[in-house]
């Protein structure tokens, strides 16, 4: 079978993202006889429909769906390519999900160094729960995300990059919590299902038989916090996302057992990373490396 070419793809992903023939071949300085006709030759070298009419536009079938992201993907790589062989400058956008936490806290002095050493590249960022953003990246819709633990990593490559220091919280004045079982019958303020701490803090509570009243899911760590402040219930959440917000210093920090304490965050992606990707990669690398020396130096010493 022939093989798919960049110019297949291109024409495919012109008519999809146009919605229909006559504006893909205007915007490809085609006559629209020509774009309608390699459009039913790809299906038929596939051996699939791309597109159904819907009234005077076209409209992308499930398979037409799954091969856009691969046709964004491998333009883009291509583009990558060029632009890396013709200037010897890593240039392109990098499609970037994250955490809340380590977008709001983590990621800004990182990609400040990002840009400032590769300042033709394009950066996206995505925030979302762990179990959504390894969805978008199943669907090629970003390139790289960073994720927390636990996640099932399945073919995906994927890298350590911090670690968090996770607390418990709960209003200011109450008991301390000396375990899972003094939260019984409280009300648990977490992000929505799919987040990573929000199953570790499930986890403890069955372990323990312990059964929370019910769950307030919240889209931000402000609002959790505020509600945890007003004594709406508990959270978990990362410290240094703590030490960061408004009314941080409202609620009640509780230590949590050493096996969940602290939560590694992972940069994964699928198979071979283009060049923003793999500059960012090694911008990572090296910040391990200095961060490692630094806790080898004469600083060492201060640190608990």
């Amino acid at each position: 079978m022939r093989r798919i070419s960049l110019e297949d793809l291109h024409i495919f992903r012109c008519v999809a993202v146009e919605g229909g023939v006559l504006r893909a071949a205007d915007r490809l300085n085609r006559v629209p006889s020509n774009v309608t006709t390699r459009i039913k030759q790809f299906e038929s070298r596939l051996g699939t429909q791309l597109f159904r009419r819907q009234g005077r536009n076209v409209v992308l079938t499930d398979a037409g769906h799954r091969l856009l992201g691969h046709a964004e993907r491998l333009l883009r790589l291509a583009d990558e390519a060029e632009e890396d062989l013709c200037s010897g400058v890593v240039a392109g956008s990098l499609r970037l999900g994250s955490l809340e936490s380590a977008a709001s806290v983590r990621l800004p002095p990182i990609l400040s160094r990002y840009h400032a050493a590769h300042p033709r590249t394009h950066v996206e960022l995505q925030t979302g729960t762990t179990a959504a953003l390894l969805r978008r990246l199943d669907n090629h819709q970003i390139d790289a995300a960073f994720v927390s633990e636990p996640f099932d990593k399945g073919s995906l490559s994927a890298v350590a990059v911090f670690a968090e220091e996770l607390v418990l919280i709960t209003a200011r004045g109450g008991p301390r919590i000396g375990g899972a079982q003094d939260l019984a019958d409280q009300t648990v303020v977490a992000f929505p299902h799919g987040c990573s701490y929000r199953r570790l803090l499930v986890d403890w509570f069955a372990a323990a038989g312990v059964t929370p009243r019910r769950f307030l899911d919240l889209g931000s760590y402000h609002a959790i916090v505020a509600c945890v402040a007003a004594g709406t219930g508990v959270a978990i959440m990362p410290a240094s996302v703590l030490d960061n917000a408004v009314m941080g210093d409202s609620i009640q920090r509780h230590e949590l057992p050493e096996a969940m304490r602290t939560n590694r965050t992972n940069l994964v992606w699928a198979g071979e990373p283009g060049g923003p990707l793999s500059a960012l990669l090694e911008l990572l690398r090296v910040g391990a490396q200095a961060g490692a020396c630094g806790r080898h130096g004469r600083t060492s010493k201060s640190m608990p």
